[in-house]
C-alpha cells in the first residue's frame, strides 16, 4: 500500500463523511484530498492516543516541524506526512493554515473551557474552515468568494461537531462550550460532568444552534459565487442542517444524542452532490 492509499484507508475508517464526499471530486485530485483529510484525522485524535497533555504536545510539535521541513527523513517515513508533503508541493500550497490548525487543536489536550462564543468561532475558523479552504485550493478554486464561504461553513461545522461530542467530552470533564454562554444561562458545569442535562444547558445549546444556523445561512447566501469545480470540498457541510434540525427538536437529549444514520448521511451527501444548492440547507 502506497502513502496515498494509506491515507484513503485511514479516512475511510475514521472520517467516513469526507471519504464519501471525496468520491464526488475529480479522480485526479482525490489522493491529495485524502492526504489532507488523513492529516486532519491524525491531529484530531491526538488526545485519544496521547491521553496526557505532554505527550500530545510532543506529537503536535512533531507535526509542526514536519510541515516546516525540519524532520524531512522522519516525515518521509510517515505515510500521512509523506503524502501531505507531496500534496503541498504538487499544488503549490503553503503549510501555514495547517500549522494554524495544529495550534488550534492544542486546545483539545486540556480540560479548560472556551472563554467566549467568539473563541468557539475562531476555533472553527482555524480548524474546519482551514480544512474546507485547503480542499478548495486542491480543487483549483480557492478565490476570495470561496474563502468567505469556507469561513462560515467551517464555523457551523465545528459547532455541530462540538454539540455532537458533548457526551464524550463531558464524560472526561472536557468542555468546549464557552464560559460566557454558560454563565449567562446559569449552567452548572458539575451537573453536566455528572451526566445531567438541565433546562439551562438546553437553552444555552439552543443559542449555539442559532449561531450555527446564522453561519450556515451566510454560507448559503454566498454559494452562487463559488467556482463549480470546488463544490465537492463543501459537501460534508450538507450534514449540518439536518443535524441541527434534530438538535432543535423537542426530544433533543444533548447527552444522549445519536448522529444521523450512515445510510442517511450517504444519501444527504449524494443529494447535495447532485444539487449543490442543498449543501447549506436543512
Amino acid at each position: 500500500m502506497d502513502n496515498f492509499q494509506h491515507c484513503a484507508a485511514l479516512v475511510r475508517e475514521a472520517d467516513r463523511d469526507r471519504y464519501l464526499a471525496t468520491l464526488f471530486a475529480p479522480a485526479v485530485q482525490r489522493d491529495a484530498l485524502y492526504a489532507l483529510y488523513a492529516f486532519n484525522v491524525e491531529i484530531s485524535r491526538v488526545r485519544e492516543l496521547a491521553r496526557e497533555p505532554m505527550p500530545g504536545e510532543i506529537r503536535l510539535q512533531w507535526w509542526r516541524e514536519a510541515l516546516s521541513g525540519e524532520r524531512a527523513e522522519e516525515a518521509a517515513a510517515n505515510p500521512v506526512a509523506a503524502a501531505l508533503g507531496e500534496t503541498l508541493k504538487r499544488y503549490g500550497l503553503a503549510a501555514d493554515r495547517l500549522i494554524g490548525l495544529i495550534d488550534a487543536r492544542a486546545f483539545d489536550l486540556y480540560d479548560e473551557p472556551m472563554a467566549t462564543v467568539i473563541d468557539i468561532e475562531i476555533y472553527g475558523i482555524k480548524t474546519q474552515s482551514a480544512l474546507f479552504g485547503m480542499a478548495a485550493d486542491i480543487l483549483g478554486g480557492g478565490d476570495g468568494a470561496m474563502e468567505l464561504v469556507t469561513l462560515d461553513a467551517g464555523i457551523a461545522y465545528a459547532i455541530v461537531g462540538i454539540l455532537q461530542g458533548l457526551a464524550r467530552h463531558s464524560a472526561r470533564r472536557q468542555l468546549y462550550l464557552p464560559l460566557d454562554l454558560l454563565n449567562r444561562h446559569h449552567v452548572d458545569r458539575n451537573e453536566l460532568f455528572a451526566g445531567r442535562a438541565s433546562d439551562a444547558l438546553r437553552t444555552a445549546l439552543r443559542e449555539l444552534c442559532t449561531l450555527a444556523r446564522k453561519h450556515l445561512a451566510a454560507a448559503q447566501a454566498k454559494l452562487a459565487s463559488v467556482p463549480p469545480e470546488t463544490l465537492s470540498a463543501l459537501l460534508p457541510a450538507a450534514l449540518i442542517g439536518p443535524t441541527l434540525q434534530r438538535m432543535e427538536g423537542p426530544d433533543y437529549d444533548p447527552l444522549g444524542f445519536r448522529p444521523l444514520a450512515p445510510w442517511r448521511r450517504q444519501w444527504l451527501l449524494w443529494r447535495a452532490a447532485r444539487n449543490p444548492s442543498r449543501i447549506f440547507k436543512a
